[in-house]
């Protein structure tokens, strides 16, 4: 896979050009590998990875962790990297869109009761050729062994090229990660609030908004409670992002400048 990764405090985000990641996407389907998956990286997640090995491995392991919001933006403004957003709802549209004529074929996973059915119809009614293979709803609590054995089963044999989660963050990235060999596809992607925003089940920004990099702000008065505490944890990455960034010229200057004593 070609991936151009930088990073920021150690996680990586991917700089690709959107057609990149799709002609990418494209190749692994038509050449029927398995196994890969897209990290839709934003500000909450980059918080979570610095106190969750797990979750850092994860986006470590992607085959492309892609720019998700401004507050990625603004943080690796003081690591020295310019990148632009390539977000779950956007990345979502745009496979559906560029797989039309390659008959790739999407298995939605996730959302509340109906959700995904919803979405699926929409999103069909938007791209007539679009194939999608299955959906499924999981209950709101942990699969026995049996159900997740079943849900394996079922996804297997639609025999999708992308399985789309909508689980949530950090929940949609733990279960693609537990996943990833027992899932017959070549992608699979979080894409937490895409199944809402696509559905219709909660409003999804203007596009002025969302090109001004305001999304957030939208957000934040269509579900104050829910957000507000992720912009939190959002705001508090951002601060120790630049802080660590801001000082990485002065370790620098500090250790070309200074003399080993005994020489």
């Amino acid at each position: 896979m070609q991936t151009n990764n930088k990073s920021i405090m150690g996680i990586p985000i991917s700089t690709n050009a959107h057609q990149h990641v799709l002609d990418q996407m494209e190749r692994r389907i038509r050449e029927g590998k398995r196994g890969g998956y897209i990290s839709i990286t934003n500000t909450e997640s980059m918080y979570h990875a610095l106190r969750k090995p797990a979750h850092l491995a994860y986006i470590k392991g992607a085959d492309f962790s892609l720019c998700d919001g401004v507050g990625v933006i603004a943080a690796g403004y003081f690591w020295g990297l310019r990148t632009k957003r390539y977000n779950g709802p956007i990345l979502q549209l745009d496979c559906c869109d560029f797989g039309q004529p390659h008959g790739w074929r999407h298995f939605f996973y996730g959302g509340k009761e109906g959700v995904a059915e919803l979405m699926a119809d929409r999103l069909k009614e938007q791209f007539p050729g679009l194939r999608v293979v299955g959906t499924y709803c999981p209950p709101f609590r942990e699969l026995t062994q049996a159900e997740d054995n079943d849900v394996v089963q079922l996804i297997n044999s639609a025999k999708p090229d992308i399985v789309w989660v909508g689980l949530g963050l950090i929940k949609q990235e733990a279960w693609i990660a537990s996943h990833l060999k027992r899932i017959d596809a070549p992608w699979m992607v979080g894409v937490g609030a895409a199944f809402d925003y696509h559905s219709g089940a909660v409003p999804w920004a203007p596009a002025f908004l969302r090109a001004l990099g305001l999304e957030w702000i939208f957000r934040l008065m269509v579900q104050p409670r829910l957000r507000a505490r992720r912009y939190w944890w959002s705001l508090l990455f951002v601060v120790e992002a630049a802080a660590a960034g801001l000082m990485r010229p002065v370790k620098f200057i500090m250790k070309e400048t200074t003399t080993p004593w005994g020489k």
